[in-house]
């Protein structure tokens, strides 16, 4: 029996969905608008995914939604829809780290992949993963220096994937860099993990389930100006 799983990426600008069969994507719709446009074409690109498939929601095993770090927005609304699919169809909620589907957009034999999201000025939401895709440095939220990634670099090769790649690629200029630009976080990539997810039965709570939306900084008031 095919298992269907509806994946739902919403973290950035990309509003993306795909329906994966047996772990492979079988239809992608996704649409880089950077407006914002996910409450509106969302609902639309799932009618239109389900029915280039030729299924119903009846017909899925599972949701899929991609979890953050990401934008505040952008995750609310695609973690909204993911559930309220769940209530009503009565079908179980994957959670997909997003930095994790975005580093399996890099083809590498050897060393090591950064996927990292633009926070805001000089900072960016990054993880580290090994050439197969372990997590070797969890998610966090830095500040990008002239020496940030210093240690890795002196290592070997370091992808850098993702809308963050930008400003990083003006501090650093080593050669064991690569910048993979114009990448953002795809749907298409959470199909084979999710479906890792769904046979390990690894799903999450559909009422109490929340984006990871990784705090913000916390700026130091100012000091007191002295009399």
């Amino acid at each position: 029996m095919s298992t269907f799983i509806l994946n739902i990426e919403t973290a950035t600008t990309n509003c993306s969905v795909s329906i994966s069969k047996n772990g492979e994507t079988v239809v992608l719709k996704e649409d880089n608008d950077k407006s914002y446009s996910h409450a509106e074409r969302l609902h639309v690109y799932i009618d239109e995914a389900l029915k280039e498939v030729g299924i119903t929601g009846a017909d899925l095993s599972a949701i899929a939604i991609s979890k953050g770090p990401g934008s505040y927005t952008g995750l609310r609304i695609g973690v909204s829809t993911a559930k309220g699919l769940c209530f009503a169809l009565d079908k179980p909620l994957i959670a997909v780290p997003t930095l994790e589907a975005l580093a399996h957009q890099v083809a590498l034999e050897s060393g090591v992949v950064v996927a990292m999201l633009d926070a805001r000025r000089m900072e960016v939401y990054s993880a580290i993963y090994d050439a197969s895709f372990t997590e070797i440095r969890e998610t966090q939220a830095q500040i990008l220096e002239d020496n940030a990634f210093a240690e890795l670099l002196q290592s070997g090769k370091v992808y850098f994937i993702g809308n963050g790649v930008e400003k990083t690629k003006t501090l650093i200029t080593d050669s064991n860099a690569i910048f993979v630009e114009d990448k953002l976080p795809s749907a298409n990539e959470m199909s084979a993990l999710a479906y890792e997810k769904y046979q390990n039965n690894n799903f999450e709570d559909v009422a109490y389930f929340e984006p990871y939306y990784l705090k913000d900084f916390v700026a130091l008031k100012p000091k007191a100006k002295t009399k």
